[in-house]
C-alpha cells in the first residue's frame, strides 16, 4: 500500500512539474513576442528548463519553444538619429568648447577663412604656430579651409588651453552647421572633449608626484 501511495504521489508531482514548466514556457514566449525578441536570454532560459534536475519532458518543451519563438515578429533594426543643421537668423552656427580651465564660445559662418579671437586676428592673438595649427585642424579634417569665418571669445587658462577650447568649439560648430561633417570630425577625434587637467599637489610632496629632496642627516 505504501508503494502504491508513493507511486501516486510521484506521478502527481511529475504532473504538477509539467504544468509548472509549461506555464513558465508560456510566460517566456509571450514576453518574447511582446518585446519583439529583444529578450536574448529566452532561448537560454528555455534550454535550462530542459536540462534541469526535474527532467520533465525537455523535448516537448524545446519543440514548443521553437514553434512559439519562430512565429513571433522579427525585431526592427534601430534607426540612427537624424541630425539637422541649426543656424541662427544670421546663418551662423554656435558651439562651446572647453580645454583645461579655458572656455570658448565659437560662431562659424560662411566666409573666406578669417578667424578672430577676442576681437583680434588669430595670428596676432596666438604667437605660436602650433596654437594656430590647433585651431584650424577641424577645417583641414573637413576640407573646408577658407570656406568659413570664425568669431570666438575665450577666457581662462593659458594660450594652449584656449587654443584647444577654440578647436573643440569650431569642430562642434561645423557639425551643427552641416551634420555631414560629423564623420570626418569624429574620425579625427576632434569632437571628443579632452578631460586631462593638471593633477593637484599632494600634502608632503613638492608637486603632484615629485618628492622633496631627501637629506640623510
Amino acid at each position: 500500500a505504501a508503494d502504491v501511495v508513493s507511486l501516486a504521489q510521484s506521478e502527481r508531482s511529475q504532473t504538477e512539474q509539467v504544468l509548472f514548466s509549461r506555464a513558465i514556457l508560456e510566460t517566456l514566449c509571450v514576453a518574447a513576442a511582446r518585446d519583439h525578441l529583444r529578450c536574448n536570454n529566452c532561448e537560454t532560459m528555455i534550454a535550462r528548463l530542459g536540462r534541469s534536475a526535474l527532467r520533465v519532458r525537455p523535448r516537448d518543451v524545446a519543440v514548443a519553444a521553437r514553434t512559439r519563438l519562430s512565429s513571433a515578429a522579427p525585431a526592427a533594426a534601430p534607426q540612427p538619429l537624424a541630425r539637422e543643421a541649426v543656424r541662427d537668423e544670421l546663418g551662423r552656427a554656435y558651439a562651446t568648447g572647453r580645454r583645461k580651465s579655458s572656455s570658448a564660445r565659437v560662431w562659424v559662418f560662411p566666409g573666406d577663412g578669417r578667424v578672430r579671437v577676442n576681437g583680434r586676428n588669430m595670428v596676432e592673438y596666438f604667437k605660436r604656430a602650433t596654437h594656430v595649427d590647433e585651431v584650424i585642424k577641424p577645417f583641414l579634417a573637413t576640407k573646408t579651409a577658407c570656406a568659413f569665418d570664425v568669431r570666438a571669445t575665450v577666457a581662462g587658462g593659458g594660450l594652449s588651453g584656449q587654443a584647444g577650447a577654440i578647436r573643440l568649439g569650431v569642430a562642434r560648430a561645423l557639425q551643427v552647421y552641416d551634420p555631414n561633417h560629423r564623420p570626418a570630425l569624429k574620425a579625427a577625434g576632434l569632437l571628443t572633449r579632452d578631460a586631462r587637467v593638471v593633477e593637484r599637489k599632494k600634502p608632503g610632496r613638492k608637486k603632484a608626484r615629485k618628492a622633496f629632496q631627501w637629506v640623510k642627516r
